[in-house]
């Protein structure tokens, strides 16, 4: 059962308890368990990085149980610091909100609102926020991660690391915009925001690049790690779909998915000796059953069914009853680890892709759209962890190759 100890004082016993537990017998038994290097998850692991995975994982299943450790911002308010750029992003107009988006929005009961977004400048640079881009420059519009239940778009939250790293590495974006969209819950919390409320956010903080700051299509680069690279797919393909639309922008130029949750259904599961089980003790994602709060807070009054046939919440599936196709999409850049437990579906993903737009880098009509960077030891969203080398490192480099071909 989860979120059994989220009111005090027994929240406050039971986080003492883990905290005890973990720094006096976890921790050291882990240690212990970890010297030898036919124990570890993966003989190539650092004794570091096998630890890490551990205490990791256990702060997701902490987290399942007490509720959030850390109270972070989200869409209610620009929550300040030092060098923190916060600016109101407009709500979407409810002109642009057409077709099945309308149908889904309508049902759910939710509305474009106002939210947060958040400026990140390359080091060292003082650009205004709301500064006309500059000839030749890119802009990323960011989506971070946390399963769309937990994590913020603000500059001091763990997904942030990504955005620093794409600024250190490349060279043609100086700025990126992080969208704060609506993180949505279920019992025993407030019922809130269910799908499709981070895409009408998603689209709102688009749509500002475009119109307010002034960047054409053609040069902003979507962005989105694990749930946010759900979402950045789902944005896509909107702006796909229903191009033409009266005022909205026309598709981003490139589309980048670092170990993106593609698949929201169970289809994957079913894998035999699939990664959704070989792949648990290498990462610290939890197995299904650590996913169906997410998945259930996500879909709120929707039919189950949609995890398994609904283009926009899981491309991935591999469900006989899913209508897809990626026509008309983007230059795309998927990234994989593969020692993560989201590997099957993000291969699956990838090749779909493959089948309507190629394998490449898209600079020509000839070439394939595609490219796949999968980093042979690397877990989950392993981007957000600087210790994490050399992976980090040369998805980083991968990355930036790929950008600067645009150029």
């Amino acid at each position: 059962m989860a979120y059994q100890y989220t009111k005090q004082p027994v929240k406050a016993l039971f986080l003492a308890y883990q905290v005890l537990s973990t720094l006096l017998v976890r921790i050291p038994l882990w240690v212990l368990l970890s010297i030898p290097r036919g124990l570890r998850p993966r003989k190539s692991w650092d004794l570091k990085r096998t630890v890490m995975v551990n205490i990791i994982r256990h702060l997701f299943e902490v987290q399942g149980e007490s509720g959030p450790l850390i109270i972070s911002p989200d869409h209610r308010a620009i929550t300040p610091g030092p060098g923190v750029n916060g600016i109101w992003i407009s709500p979407m107009p409810k002109s642009l909100l057409v077709g099945k988006l309308e149908q889904w929005a309508e049902h759910s009961g939710v509305s474009p609102v106002r939210i947060p977004g958040y400026w990140m400048n390359k080091k060292g640079m003082d650009v205004e926020v709301d500064a006309a881009p500059k000839p030749g420059e890119k802009v990323i519009l960011a989506l971070h991660g946390g399963a769309y239940i937990r994590l913020s778009a603000h500059p001091s939250d763990v997904t942030a690391e990504i955005a620093r790293g794409l600024l250190n590495t490349v060279d043609s974006v100086k700025r990126i915009l992080s969208v704060e969209y609506r993180l949505c819950s279920h019992k025993p919390f407030q019922v809130a925001n269910p799908f499709p409320a981070a895409l009408l956010d998603a689209l709102a903080g688009y749509i500002y690049l475009v119109n307010e700051v002034g960047f054409a299509p053609s040069d902003i680069i979507v962005e989105g790690d694990s749930a946010g690279g759900n979402l950045a797919h789902a944005l896509t393909r909107y702006l796909v779909e229903y191009k033409g639309t009266p005022g909205l922008p026309a598709a981003p130029g490139a589309l980048l998915l670092l170990s993106p949750w593609v698949d929201l259904g169970e289809s994957h599961d079913k894998i035999p000796n699939g990664s959704a089980v070989t792949c648990t003790s290498s990462d610290y994602l939890p197995h299904r059953p650590g996913f169906k709060y997410p998945v259930v807070a996500f879909i709120g009054p929707h039919d189950p069914e949609v995890t398994e046939i609904n283009p926009y919440i899981s491309p991935a599936s591999l469900n006989p009853a899913l209508v897809i196709d990626f026509k008309n999409f983007p230059r795309t850049f998927i990234v994989a680890g593969g020692a993560e437990v989201l590997l099957d579906q993000i291969r699956t993903l990838r090749v779909k892709m493959f089948k309507d737009l190629g394998e490449g880098n898209g600079l020509s009509d000839r070439e394939g759209k595609v490219r796949y960077f999968e980093a042979p030891d690397g877990f989950h969203d392993f981007l957000i962890f600087p210790w994490h080398q050399p992976e980090v490192k040369n998805t980083l480099a991968a990355i930036s190759e790929w950008i600067a071909l645009d150029n």
